[in-house]
């Protein structure tokens, strides 16, 4: 069975920062994709940032609104992906969810078959 856990959010003020962590378990992280993704109320749940790992390589996607400020890494001893987030904005207020995938990294959120139960993220100003 797989369950992934997400901690790490919270209310912070613009230009802080905040590190999201989501722990795996049940889940192979081999040529398999895990990523992080927000809601904000009223739109559609999109990617932030991603991991993919195969042959023993990790290809990293950070999407073009966290670009320079969000890094994304998995942690493959502990299975674990994390999203530090730096240089937060009101626009980065969201719920942020855990999503895993075996096979690529896709943008749609309905591709991915696993979840965890979100973590919420309040940026005020």
């Amino acid at each position: 069975q797989v369950q992934l856990v997400e901690s790490g959010g919270g209310s912070v003020q613009a230009g802080g920062t905040l590190r999201l962590s989501c722990a795996a378990s049940g889940f192979t992280f081999n040529y398999a994709c895990m990523a992080w993704f927000r809601q904000a109320p009223g739109k559609e749940r999109e990617r932030v940032a991603s991991v993919y790992h195969y042959s023993g390589l990790n290809e990293t996607y950070v999407s073009d609104a966290a670009k320079g400020r969000f890094t994304v890494s998995h942690d493959y001893a502990k299975n674990t992906l994390s999203l530090e987030m730096n240089r937060l904005k009101t626009e980065d207020t969201a719920m942020y969810y855990c999503g895993a995938r075996s096979g690529a990294c896709y943008v749609r959120y309905f591709l991915f078959k696993f979840w965890g139960q979100g973590t919420q993220v309040a940026v005020s100003s």
